[in-house]
């Protein structure tokens, strides 16, 4: 008597819906990076905070790293995919150089990094890279790329959390975009600013980013190579801002020469 007074199973608990299982392994760990590319000099910069969402996770994390003498590579999205990433590529370089008794140059590098990602284009490392350094004939260049490796060079590019507001200023500042010459005087070049304007861009970029973003902050790491041709001296003599320090950046190889400088400091709030 007593299982005959039981209800009956309901024809929605014998049919119930599926429930979707979904695997995320990625993660956005916010920062963001720049790099602008000058007549014998390239420039590459990030900020050192980690977060996910509105949690701080470190305040400081290296965004931007020396992979030759040449080359400097600035890597955004999901911290421990770029980590990864650079481990692998530092490891193919230093193959590269024992084999051919020589440094990859930066366009070679910069197809390298496309076969990289382009491999891993089903499972693709979740990060944005921008490779900033000299070309062989002395010029600075700027490759970006997308997670899935289609990539291009510019004279200008900015990732990350705050690349919506540091993107259009740096397109006004260095592509001149919605600028117009006055009569008679010549028309404007990409590529050609000189060092100290284009370091308070840079500068000027990640105060104004760290002001607007929760996500970017705490510090700041830029980058500047430098072309055979030109000397140290002018960039030891710039006048810093308050907290900011510059060194030189030891050779990557053996009989290297010392043409990478590393400007760091704080980012303040006001």
């Amino acid at each position: 008597m007593t299982l005959l007074a039981q209800s009956p199973m309901s024809l929605h608990d014998t049919y119930a819906a599926p429930v979707e299982h979904r695997f995320n392994p990625y993660s956005e760990n916010g920062g963001t990076i720049l790099a602008i590319a000058g007549a014998d000099f390239s420039v590459i910069a990030g900020d050192t905070r980690q977060s996910e969402g509105y949690s701080i996770q470190t305040r400081y994390a290296r965004k931007v790293f020396q992979l030759t003498d040449n080359a400097v590579l600035a890597t955004n999205g999901f911290a421990a995919d770029g980590k990864n990433f650079v481990r692998r590529l530092k490891q193919s370089l230093e193959w590269y150089q024992h084999n051919h008794h020589k440094q990859m140059g930066l366009k070679a590098i910069a197809r390298l990094i496309q076969t990289m990602l382009y491999g891993r284009r089903f499972f693709p490392y979740y990060v944005y890279n921008i490779l900033g350094g000299i070309e062989e004939d002395g010029s600075g260049a700027v490759y970006s790329f997308d997670p899935v490796g289609s990539y291009e060079r510019e004279a200008c590019r900015a990732a990350g959390a705050a690349q919506a507001l540091v993107q259009p200023f740096l397109d006004n500042q260095i592509y001149f975009k919605n600028q117009q010459p006055e009569p008679g005087a010549e028309p404007f070049v990409p590529g050609r600013l000189p060092l100290s304007t284009v370091l308070g861009l840079v500068v000027d970029s990640f105060t104004s980013a760290t002001e607007r973003h929760i996500e970017v902050g705490d510090g700041i790491e830029i980058f500047i190579v430098m072309a055979k041709g030109r000397s140290p001296e002018s960039l030891l003599d710039e006048k810093l801002g308050e907290g900011m320090t510059i060194e030189e950046v030891p050779p990557v190889g053996e009989g290297g020469e010392e043409r990478t400088f590393l400007l760091s400091g704080p980012l303040k709030r006001d």
